[in-house]
């Protein structure tokens, strides 16, 4: 049994666009509109509309494309099952994920996981907190770390409370207290996180009664650090973030106390692979010997 022309059919619907979903399936042009083609003519319907915008469901495409995910996720399945009957010989997996847990967690985890299971592959897709749980409701990534609260549909092993940290260059006035009011903090020359995702740093700190005094807006954690060690500004990073960096800054507890609960995200109405259920499994044996506050929960 091929699946082929199902599985360009959700890609095709997932990118909105024939071109793209043939680049990511290695398809030409003309080869996957002859796919489709074969696929409206074997169920006698037509399923997609093209038109300015892009690829559209039409209404019968709609109501066929839950079976469809259902018959891929079966047939996915049924490989996993296959390669766990056979020692997980095999296995992919689409990681969702942010780059605090790319840096600081990932690398030990995947090392450690690939020794029992070494012919797992790992694609990791970058993003925010909402691009990572719309990524995991799509299907576009198998698990996610985000940040609690996760949507409807998911389901999450919390990870770790990460708390957010006031960061100063060395030798500012702030920096002799041994925590920082955020109300002193916030109209010093802001240095800000670009990410605006819901729970997000900015977010937390823009509703405040006392408005940032932003004065830069960088997307690069490290790139932050650098300029607060320039001395051109201050800024909040989590405790994650400012691990093992070698950057000459202060930190300091806020006051009142800040931070964000990292999870591991999976979805709740496809059925998980192996290879995701023995990851989950992986991660949370991890976190209980690694992460100190979980250590007993």
């Amino acid at each position: 049994m091929s699946i082929s022309k199902y599985e360009a059919f959700l890609k095709t619907v997932e990118l909105r666009s024939l071109t793209k979903a043939a680049e990511a399936l290695g398809y030409t042009q003309s080869g996957m509109t002859y796919i489709l083609n074969a696929l409206e003519d074997e169920c006698g319907l037509k399923l997609l509309r093209r038109d300015r915008s892009g690829v559209q469901l039409t209404s019968d495409g709609q109501e066929l494309m839950p079976y469809i995910e259902a018959l891929c996720d079966s047939w996915r399945l049924v490989g996993e099952k296959r390669d766990a009957l056979k020692g997980m010989e095999s296995g992919h997996l689409r990681i969702g994920t942010f780059t605090s847990v790319s840096t600081h967690w990932l690398p030990e985890i995947i090392h450690a996981f690939r020794q029992s299971y070494p012919h797992i592959t790992f694609e990791l897709l970058h993003g925010d907190y909402a691009q990572i749980q719309e990524w995991l409701i799509q299907g576009r990534v198998d698990l996610g770390f985000t940040q609690l609260p996760v949507r409807e549909g998911l389901s999450a092993l919390h990870m770790i409370t990460d708390p957010l940290l006031a960061v100063l260059p060395e030798g500012h006035p702030l920096a002799e207290r041994e925590s920082i009011p955020l109300d002193a903090l916030l109209p010093e020359p802001f240095i800000m996180y670009a990410e605006n995702t819901p729970g997000g740093i900015r977010e937390m700190l823009s509703s405040r009664p006392v408005r940032p005094n932003t004065q830069f807006v960088v997307e690069d954690d490290h790139a932050i650090i650098a300029m607060v060690e320039g001395g051109l500004g201050v800024s909040v990073l989590s405790d994650l973030v400012l691990r093992r960096t070698s950057f000459r800054v202060v930190k300091r507890p806020l006051d009142p106390p800040m931070a964000r609960e990292i999870a591991l995200a999976y979805p709740e109405r496809r059925a998980a692979s192996v290879s995701s259920r023995r990851f989950v499994e992986y991660v949370r044996d991890w976190k209980e010997r690694t992460i100190p506050e979980t250590r007993g929960d």
